[in-house]
């Protein structure tokens, strides 16, 4: 596994960018191996994670040094005040250059509001790279609000079957790509990026499209 990698670290809080293939925090006294512990094992103070990616998912994770500024954090991203961006490559050709996704997705406790805006930057006929920021944050809901609309992402493994689909890929192709927030200590506004992962920059290099569309 990848180590995360520091993008930007304070007095205050600490933002990694998450490999795939490990959760971010521990959902049960069972699970003994997440990005959380893993940080808090080399942290000399105690990490409080702010939200969560997907175990399958990359990029950007915040995480706060105390439990005032944990609340904090995660006020602004009940106030939608933290806007996220993510890079995707999904199956297939996406007519729209944008686009939103909007419906609503049960949580455990009921259906709520689901909005995802997208942004196509490269179209083939096979696949379709995406900039994708969600409004909302339900859980799974971009991979989700595309498998819906018959786009689901390459490497899904959870709500596609790879059997129906002729492009494969080894990770799920999704990637929490930039986050621009206001800190919670001081209110400037923090804009925070990380590169594209290899794994889809090689997949988009090596893919066997043709006769493609490019709207970047």
């Amino acid at each position: 596994m990848q180590r995360p990698k520091i993008i930007y670290e304070d007095k205050w809080i600490l933002v990694v960018d998450k490999p795939p293939g490990i959760i971010t925090a521990p959902f049960s006294p069972k699970d003994n191996f997440s990005l959380l512990q893993l940080l808090n094992k080399e942290s000399p103070c105690t990490l409080y994670p702010c939200h969560r990616l997907d175990k399958e998912t990359s990029g950007l994770v915040i995480f706060a040094k105390d439990k005032e500024t944990q609340k904090k954090i995660m006020d602004l991203f009940r106030k939608k005040r933290i806007k996220k961006k993510y890079i995707g490559v999904v199956h297939g050709w996406i007519d729209k250059k944008r686009g939103k996704i909007e419906n609503f997705l049960f949580d455990g406790f009921g259906y709520k509001l689901s909005i995802t805006h997208y942004r196509v930057m490269i179209r083939r006929p096979e696949y379709s790279v995406l900039e994708i920021e969600p409004v909302t944050g339900r859980k799974n809901q971009i991979r989700i609000h595309f498998k819906q609309i018959g786009h689901p992402i390459l490497g899904e493994r959870k709500y596609a079957l790879a059997r129906n689909y002729e492009l494969k890929a080894k990770r799920l192709l999704l990637h929490a790509l930039e986050l621009e927030f206001p800190h919670p200590e001081n209110g400037k506004i923090l804009k925070l990026s990380s590169s594209i992962p290899e794994e889809i920059k090689v997949f988009i290099s090596d893919s066997k499209g043709g006769g493609g569309d490019e709207a970047i």
